[in-house]
């Protein structure tokens, strides 16, 4: 019978291998809009546009040249006594003084889309950059065609603006990635879109920046000026109840002129609110297709180079 030979010398066991030292990660670097911010508080901004047409309906609507026989009162008819000087609006700001507390809301509303909507006219062309979407799209793709690199860097350093800034940013993977050999090629294209995506995203809160508000003033507007409709008609009817022989004359005009005032001052609130939304929309619409554009030549251009 054959026995193991136990004092045979065995093998030593292998060391495991030591992985190879990781080259340590780059602090992530906290990137930023390079456009212009605009207005970030909206809020403060129908703040001071409330202040402001609270005002307007005080000492411009209802100053007392507005109105019948009071032209020597010296003071503004909101702060008199309705004894004072006589009821009936004198021109037109008069009736619009006698619309109601809705006049200084919708007032706010119209102020506050007109404010904003100048806000977004600068933060827009300075988005574009100097020259037109059109023109830099134009050289971008030719200098890609080319294959100058340093040209396109160029043409963006130039145009400056949101659309220049990730354009650039995405060029700027492109030549890293164009100098790395570790990658293979797929993982390079997706870097790139990824360079592409995160400097879109970037930029695209400061293009819709305020919108929102503009875009519920639409409607906003307009059910304001319904709301002071209703309660103008509804003054009119109770003018029509009273009195003895038949409906007060003075009260019934009032209602009617807080209701028409009120509809009027509404339509035309939420009407260029729909028009800045739109032209806006438009605009920003435009500047993305310009990106996506762009963003698919310098993916293209890679993947046929490489």
């Amino acid at each position: 019978m054959e026995t193991k030979n136990t004092n045979a010398p065995q093998s030593a066991p292998k060391a495991p291998a030591k992985a190879a030292p990781k080259a340590p990660k780059a602090a992530p670097v906290k990137k930023e809009s390079k456009g212009f911010t605009g207005i970030k508080s909206g809020l403060s901004v129908i703040c001071a546009c409330a202040v402001l047409a609270v005002c307007i309906y005080l000492f411009i609507f209802g100053a007392i040249g507005n109105f019948q026989g009071g032209e020597s009162a010296g003071a503004p008819f909101s702060f008199l006594t309705s004894g004072d000087v006589e009821l009936s609006p004198a021109n037109l700001m008069g009736t619009v003084y006698k619309g109601g507390f809705v006049v200084p809301i919708i007032w706010t509303l119209l102020l506050t889309v007109i404010a904003l909507a100048i806000e977004r006219f600068f933060a827009l062309r300075t988005a574009y950059g100097k020259e037109s979407l059109a023109k830099f799209v134009a050289k971008i793709k030719s200098a890609l065609t080319k294959h100058d690199l340093e040209g396109a860097k160029k043409v963006c350093d130039a145009q400056k603006g949101s659309v220049a800034a990730v354009v650039g940013a995405t060029l700027k993977k492109y030549a890293e990635m164009d100098s790395n050999e570790r990658l293979t090629k797929e993982q390079k294209l997706l870097a790139i879109r990824q360079e592409l995506e995160e400097a879109t995203a970037l930029e695209m809160p400061m293009l819709q920046e305020n919108m929102p508000i503009i875009g519920t003033i639409v409607s906003l507007g307009t059910l304001t000026g319904l709301l002071g409709t209703v309660l103008g008609m509804i003054r009119s009817f109770g003018a029509m109840n009273a009195g003895e022989g038949g409906a007060d004359s003075a009260a019934l005009a009032t209602g009617i002129s807080e209701a028409l005032v009120n509809t009027a001052s509404g339509i035309a609130t939420g009407a260029v609110a729909t028009i800045a939304y739109n032209y806006y929309t438009n605009k920003i619409d435009r500047l993305t297709f310009s990106l996506d554009e762009v963003g698919f030549s310098i993916v293209e251009t890679f993947n046929a180079t490489h």
